[in-house]
Order: structure tokens, then sequence, then C-alpha cells
């Protein structure tokens, strides 16, 4: 399918600059509310209890919750998700107490409410477990960094693209962590997983333009290196819209009937989309172009040697 018949002739790098300006904006919202609001942590990072139940007839959070912090806990979070009779219950980590002892008192409130509940998740986390996955969460997103500007080195052996791909692979997250922190919206190893898939989705649609950035300097050296880009994002246009479009159509579709559990990974991967197509075009590229990016960078001419050099 095509959305563009004939050869379309947008003229993405003049704009370029005035596009650096809105991710320069929204780069520095991101980081501005990373630093001063921070992220809504789940119980995945910080530690402590997450509960799904579902009751045989309408569950009262407010109920709930009072019965809750009768029984010794503090800081609870009783919300509904998916219908009136399904609870979701979020509590700080427990001091002093087993994770048996934990699930006992739970388990006795709910049943208090209602003899017949069905307890379809309790996880309980302690501290030391969530700063553990903090420490594997940054490290696996480092680490993918790092093998990202190695592979597109080698494929293309352009450090120029290199360059581009890694700016377009911090420029993603960031926005998304950005929006997190504006949001509040809880922030769980669901979210993590949902970023390296982000990060893999712009690599993708970035080496899919790169590749016709190298296939349209191989069959005119002599063009200018704006106008080649210009082409190779025009080319592959239609094909990035309808990716973009069909997987944000599963996406939406996740945050819609998903529930609160799916929330926040269906919610990283739209914006992660919306981003990540937009970056493939005026970051990965636009970064490519300013650093020089020319047909000698992909195809370095060898030096003839005179005769009278040769040994």
């Amino acid at each position: 399918m095509e959305f563009f018949k004939g050869n379309s002739r947008i003229s993405f790098m003049s704009v370029r600059k005035l596009w650096y300006a809105v991710s320069a904006v929204l780069f520095v919202v991101s980081i501005a509310a990373l630093l001063t609001k921070g992220l809504n942590l789940g119980v995945d990072f910080t530690g402590g209890i997450t509960v799904e139940a579902k009751f045989t007839t309408e569950a009262k959070p407010d109920a709930l919750r009072a019965g809750l912090e009768q029984a010794g806990f503090k800081d609870v979070q009783v919300q509904n998700f998916g219908s009136s009779r399904d609870v979701a219950i979020r509590l700080p980590p427990p001091e002093g107490q087993t994770a048996d002892q934990v699930r006992g008192e739970i388990e006795s409130v709910l049943k208090a409410a209602d003899p017949s509940v069905t307890v379809s998740r309790l996880d309980v986390v302690g501290p030391q477990v969530g700063a553990e996955l903090r420490n594997s969460a940054a490290v696996a997103l480092i680490s993918t960094l790092i093998l990202i500007f190695i592979y597109v080195f080698v494929r293309f052996h352009a450090w120029q693209l290199s360059a581009g791909a890694i700016f377009a692979a911090i420029h993603d997250p960031i926005i998304v962590l950005g929006f997190f922190a504006v949001t509040g919206i809880v922030f769980d190893l669901s979210v993590i997983a949902a970023l390296l898939a982000v990060i893999g989705y712009s690599l993708n649609d970035t080496v899919v333009v790169f590749d016709r950035i190298r296939e349209r300097f191989d069959s005119n050296k002599r063009l200018a290196p704006d106008e080649v880009l210009n082409q190779s994002v025009n080319q592959t246009l239609s094909r990035t819209i309808m990716t973009s479009l069909t997987t944000l159509i599963v996406v939406v579709v996740l945050l819609l009937l998903g529930g609160p559990v799916l929330q926040p990974f269906s919610a990283a991967l739209i914006v992660g989309i919306l981003v990540g197509t937009y970056s493939s075009i005026y970051i990965a590229s636009a970064v490519a172009l300013d650093c020089g990016l020319t047909a000698e960078s992909l195809f370095p001419t060898r030096k003839k040697l005179a005769i009278d050099d040769l040994p």
C-alpha cells in the first residue's frame, strides 16, 4: 500500500533545525521533570506489595482501604480495574514482617469484605530486590546504546550514521521517561521492556532509511548529501507510516482494553512509536547530515599509486 502515488518531494532536511528546536524543548522539559518531579516508581523498583483480587459483588475501594489501614498498613492505594468487582491494591514495602505474614493479613482483610473473593495476584518485593532491578534496568539500557553504535558502524562503515542512530536512541527513551515523569503514570518493569522495544523499533526504522541512503549514494555519488537524504526519506515514507499505524492500532487497543496492569506498558509504546518515527527522520538522518555525511563516508575512494611508488 502506498500513501504517496509517485515520488513525494518533501524537503525534510531544509526544516531540520526547526525540529531540532522542538526536540530540544521536549528534551529539556523531560530532563527537568525527571530531576524535579521524578518517576512514580512501581513496586518492582521500590519494593512493596501488589495485589489483584476479584470479588463476587461490587467491590468498595474505600472500605477496603480502611480495613487495610486498620490492619496496620500505611499509604494504601486501592482502585477498581476492568470492572466494579476487580480491585488493584498497592502497598509500600512491609517492615519487620515476612512475605507469608503479609499475605495472610491482606487475605484476611479481603475475605472479611467478601468470603468468596479470589486473589489472582499477590506479589511481595523487598527493597533490596527493587534496587537490584533498578541497576539491572540501567545496565540493560546502556548496553543497548553501546551495541547499537557498534552495529550501525560495522554495517554502514560511517561514524556519521552511527552518531545519528545513537542520538535518536538516546532522544526517544528520554522523552518517554519525561512523559512518565510529567503524567505520574506508574513506572515498572513493563515500561523498561517497552523502552527497549521502542529503541529497537526506532533503530529498525532508522536502518531502513540508512539502507536507502546508501543505495542513493551508490547510484549517484555526485548528488548533494541533503538531496540524497530527502530522496531516501521520501522513498521510505509510505513504509514508515504503514508500520507506525498498524503498530499503533494494536497498542491503542491494549491501552483501552488491557486494564491498569498494561496501561504503563501501552502508554510507553504509544509515545515511543510516535517519537521513534519522528526521530528516524529529523534526528538520526539530520544529525548524520550535519556531522558531514557524504558519499565518501560510505564509499571511500582508494588513492591510485604512481608507478614509481609501487614496490
